[in-house]
């Protein structure tokens, strides 16, 4: 999801270039011989906060592989999921807002526990007025709170069966329990483990907030409403290998954790509306005009928007079949987490031919009011967005896995779900390039990667928001790339390494300030990303990690430790101390350079020792601009393990000159948050 007010299109083109100097890291004259003594106290070294111990400490992975999940970081040999198939029939009222209907859940128990019961997530329920998230919006208010509106609001479950016998003929009432946004179905026997299959068939409604914590609700246009609908059904908790069940409340803020299945999904509407959904329409002859149906098969094959109802044709009656006051929109998508769907007369639809590395075929396409198309940036361009958005991912990263992307213009201003992202009616331009990108990129994190954002959403939004930097650099030949490089330094002091900030890897966005999570959710972990991506390991050790890290766990659910010890094992590199400094904790970086002095005071040219201090709790890799008399200059690259037993550093620099200054970290690229010490010269010495 991408937050309203604070919209994190971060377009980070770091530099990893370094000149080749030769350093030689000799220790300084009252270092100890090796085997014997202890080394010397520096008298002139300045006070620091650095704990070598503590930055390399031992014992970051609390607990070994198991047969479950392997110390590799990769799903172990006995690894398992439960899996959840839905068969889904509503029907949408236009004038109550009314969405009412059934549900025929599959539910395949693979853990090796029986269950006598079961949970589900009924995420409507957070917009009654005493549900926990209500209850919790502080007075100065929230993007997740209802803003006010009143409304019979909630899930009416009016039945929940178990179903069984030939064709599932016999339907018994069960006995269920709603606990806020949860539901607890209590089973008359045991499900088996290892595979036991629970069928129930759930009769289910609610009314349709119009302001859906940003999520979901309503947009009046002037010719009709546009309803974007989803948490729209009673939807399984996940049970899993480490922490059982998963029934965290929905309380706004934190994302959802969901089991993978197939979607069978019919919605009925006037025959005014038109329905898009997750997936594929299976029965286009039924819904759309002859002529639409031409229009649909050669978007299909054009890599050029092709107009299916134009906004001209949006007040036409016969832009819609006739003679029915409602129709049926059948949809079915496979290997999926969840669904969602929009549905309104006011759309103007154009889609057009995806490429995707396999040759499978998928659709781009867009649904937007006439009101969105104001601008030669806006919504018409929709649908080139969205087609460029997933074939680059595709080719970089994973191929996107579903028949067809919609973009629908709505009330959210950006959020996500499988095949399907609501964006806000009024982007254009940049904006709308961001917003599409980011959204769609979730395609990839969560809806590949099923990552549990209810306690992690790092792993989605900063993951994606990272994957846009690339995706954003490449559009267009860098049409909306940023113009400058991002300055570490500033963005350290300002944001990212303030005392009072909670850590990256704090328990879920429910834990922390809401203020904070554009930078803790977004922009942190996505810069976290591009250090160690630029200025680590490198783009190719990093890329193939990465994308090992997306293919070990697509469909499945990883946890922080399995993306830490992913990356570790497929770059090959001990990063414990990285993750240490800018996910677990809020630790901040300060590297000073101290001073220079040479080999011999009289002759520049036999080298000349320059010292370093760590001043504060984070490591990183040092990178100097070295520049001599002449005005020459170079650069040095120190790794990280300089500070794995030093609070300070002396190496000895090859210079043939006098050196006229060092300069730490030239391009800004390390988040250190003092610059009042990064700069050494020979003048200010003197």
């Amino acid at each position: 999801m991408i937050l309203q007010r604070s919209r994190v299109y971060l377009a980070i083109a770091l530099a990893a270039g370094i000149a080749s100097v030769h350093a030689q890291n000799t220790p300084p004259a009252n270092a100890p011989r090796r085997g014997f003594g202890t080394e010397q106290a520096d008298p002139n070294a300045p006070a620091t906060k650095y704990s070598y111990y503590d930055a390399f400490a031992p014992f970051f992975y609390t607990k070994n592989g198991s047969e479950y999940r392997a110390a590799t970081g990769e799903p172990g040999p006995r690894y398992w999921q439960n899996r959840a198939d839905y068969e889904l029939a509503v029907k949408l009222n236009d004038e109550t807002n009314e969405i009412a209907g059934t549900e025929t859940l599959t539910y395949t128990n693979n853990s090796p526990q029986k269950m006598g019961f079961v949970w589900m997530q009924l995420d409507q329920n957070l917009f009654k007025p005493d549900s926990r998230g209500s209850l919790i919006v502080p007075t100065t208010g929230s993007r997740n709170a209802g803003h006010g509106q009143v409304f019979d609001a909630g899930f009416t479950i009016k039945s929940v069966k178990l179903l069984g016998g030939a064709n599932n003929a016999a339907a018994t009432d069960v006995k269920f329990l709603i606990e806020d946004t949860r539901m607890q179905v209590f089973l008359p026997k045991e499900l088996n483990a290892n595979g036991g299959v629970l069928k129930l068939k759930i009769e289910f409604s609610f009314t349709s907030p119009e302001y859906g914590s940003d999520r979901m609700g309503i947009l009046k246009t002037k010719n009709g409403k546009v309803f974007t609908v989803a948490q729209w059904y009673p939807r399984m908790c996940v049970f899993d290998d480490v922490l059982g069940w998963n029934t965290l409340p929905y309380t706004g803020p934190g994302e959802f954790y969901l089991e993978y299945g197939d979607f069978d999904i019919k919605i009925t509407a006037q025959a005014k509306d038109i329905v898009v959904c997750s997936g594929e329409l299976l029965n286009p002859q039924e819904v759309y005009t002859a002529d639409q149906l031409k229009r649909w098969a050669a978007a299909e094959k054009s890599e050029k928007t092709v107009i299916i109802r134009s906004k001209d044709e949006v007040t036409d009656p016969a832009s819609r079949p006739s003679g029915k006051p409602e129709l049926t929109w059948h949809f079915r998508i496979k290997n999926a987490r969840d669904a969602s769907w929009a549905a309104s007369p006011a759309f103007v639809i154009d889609a057009a031919k995806m490429v995707l590395p396999s040759g499978k075929k998928s659709t781009a396409i867009s649904a937007y009011p006439v009101e969105s198309d104001t601008a030669s940036n806006g919504w018409r361009r929709s649908t080139e967005f969205v087609k460029e958005s997933i074939e680059f991912n595709s080719g970089k990263w994973f191929e996107y896995p579903y028949p067809a992307a919609t973009a629908v213009a709505g009330a959210p201003g950006g959020m996500e779900y499988p095949g399907i992202v609501f964006c806000g009616a009024r982007a254009s331009g940049r904006g709308l390039w961001g917003v599409h990108d980011h959204e769609f990129g979730h395609t990839w994190f969560p809806m590949i990667v099923g990552s549990n954002e209810r306690l992690y959403g790092w792993m989605d939004e900063g993951f994606n928001t990272f994957i846009n930097t690339l995706s954003t650099n490449d559009f267009n030949k860098g049409e909306f790339r940023s113009a400058r490089r991002a300055d570490m330094h500033q963005l350290a002091a300002l944001v990212y390494t303030v005392p009072t900030l909670e850590p990256v890897l704090s328990n879920g966005p429910d834990n922390l300030k809401e203020r904070n999570n554009g930078t803790l959710l977004y922009s942190k972990p996505s810069l976290g990303l591009v250090m160690l991506r630029e200025q680590i390991l490198g783009p190719e050790r990093f890329d193939f990690a990465f994308k090992t890290y997306i293919n070990r766990w697509a469909f499945k659910h990883p946890t922080p430790d399995d993306f830490f010890r992913t990356i570790e094992n497929a770059a090959g590199e001990s990063l414990q101390w990285f993750w240490r400094g800018w996910f677990v904790n809020n630790w901040r970086l300060d590297v000073g350079v101290r001073g220079v002095r040479y080999a011999d005071s009289t002759d520049y040219s036999k080298g000349a020792f320059i010292t370093l201090d760590n001043l504060e709790k984070m490591a990183m890799p040092v990178i100097l601009e070295i520049k001599t008399k002449s005005g020459k200059t170079s650069r040095v690259k120190l790794p990280v393990e300089i500070w794995e037993r030093n609070t300070g550093w002396t190496f000895k620099y090859p210079s043939s000159e006098e050196i006229e200054s060092v300069t730490y970290d030239p391009d800004r690229v390390f988040p250190d948050h003092n610059n009042s010490n990064d700069v050494w010269t020979a003048a200010k010495t003197k």
